[in-house]
């Protein structure tokens, strides 16, 4: 049989919600840490009990700041140097993940720096959900956990009960992911055709699939300035859809993603809690992962299959 470790968890700033969550689904409480801050913006983060011979797990997303990413990094760099037996970092949002290949000349691959600054730092064991591209997983030398949305986002899909529902990839990107909704829900698919000229910014978007009449459902990733959501959402409104709804995993929303959902014809936009809201909106709803997180964890403390916990 297969010793085990005491287990104890910690949060980064950017993620204490999510974290006091997931440790309160485990059945336990956050660890106790502190920030050691100068006056010139540099920090020394520290565990305020002991971490020797534990399985310390890390909850913190890497979303910008870039604060949030080096914490966890001196977190992981702590908990080493206090002799932890593992620590596993649980990133419920992989930042720098769009940065996954060289797209054009003399660019960066930031998804792979990224894995290679937690291996230096001393991660044992990576615990994220729906990655902005699988190959992600192949940057690590560690063991990765990739958990997916569709968990939470399935069944209530399930539960609102649409006729005639249709699942709709915002680009051709989004195919694999909208297939596999799709397939799962016995619905018809839509594939959003976008042009883009520069990062952000869509010049043009066309559907391909019969909408008419249909109660669609765009799944995404994340969502960002919320400019291809929107535009979808008009143009698939104009071609004969029913109603809008978009479901996306990681609510990154920038600049001004909030008001062109107010005035979308979206008519709600489900996300997860990876990342907190900066405010609040009536047509968006927010669906917590920190119970299939704490299951996730405790099956990986346990040395138990995490597959039962996917969906598709």
């Amino acid at each position: 049989m297969k010793p085990r470790f005491p287990i104890k968890f910690f949060s980064g700033e950017a993620s204490r919600h999510l974290a006091e969550e997931i440790a309160r689904h485990f059945g336990t409480q956050l660890g106790q840490t502190n920030i050691l801050r100068f006056s010139d913006g540099e920090f020394q983060p520290a565990y305020l009990e002991s971490v020797r011979g534990c399985t310390v797990f890390i909850i913190q997303s890497t979303n910008p700041p870039t604060d949030n990413l080096m914490e966890l990094l001196l977190m992981i760099d702590a908990a080493k140097r206090a002799s932890a037996y593992q620590v596993v970092a649980v990133i419920p949002y992989f930042g720098y993940a769009r940065q996954d290949r060289k797209d054009r000349p003399r660019s960066s691959i930031g998804a792979k720096l990224v894995a290679n600054l937690l291996s230096a730092a001393g991660v044992d064991r990576i615990m994220t959900m729906d990655l902005h591209a699988d190959p992600i997983q192949g940057f690590f030398d560690v063991p990765v956990d990739h958990l997916y949305a569709s968990a939470i986002f399935v069944p209530y899909i399930q539960s609102l009960n649409l006729p005639n529902l249709a699942i709709a990839a915002p680009d051709m990107g989004g195919t694999k992911r909208a297939n596999a909704y799709a397939r799962f829900l016995k619905a018809d698919m839509v594939i959003c055709y976008k042009l883009r000229k520069k990062a952000n910014v869509v010049d043009e978007i066309k559907a391909i699939g019969d909408i008419r009449g249909k109660n669609v459902v765009i799944v995404d990733d994340m969502i960002d300035t919320a400019g291809t959501a929107c535009l979808a959402a008009e143009m698939l409104m104009n071609d004969g859809a029913e109603s809008v709804r978009m479901v996306a995993t990681h609510p990154i929303l920038s600049g001004p993603a909030y008001e062109r959902i107010e005035k979308s014809p979206l008519v709600e936009v489900a996300v997860t809690d990876t990342i907190p809201l900066r405010m609040t909106s009536p047509k968006i709803k927010v669906l917590s992962i920190a119970g299939l997180f704490a299951d996730v964890i405790n099956k990986v403390h346990n040395f138990e299959s995490i597959s039962s916990s996917f969906i598709f």
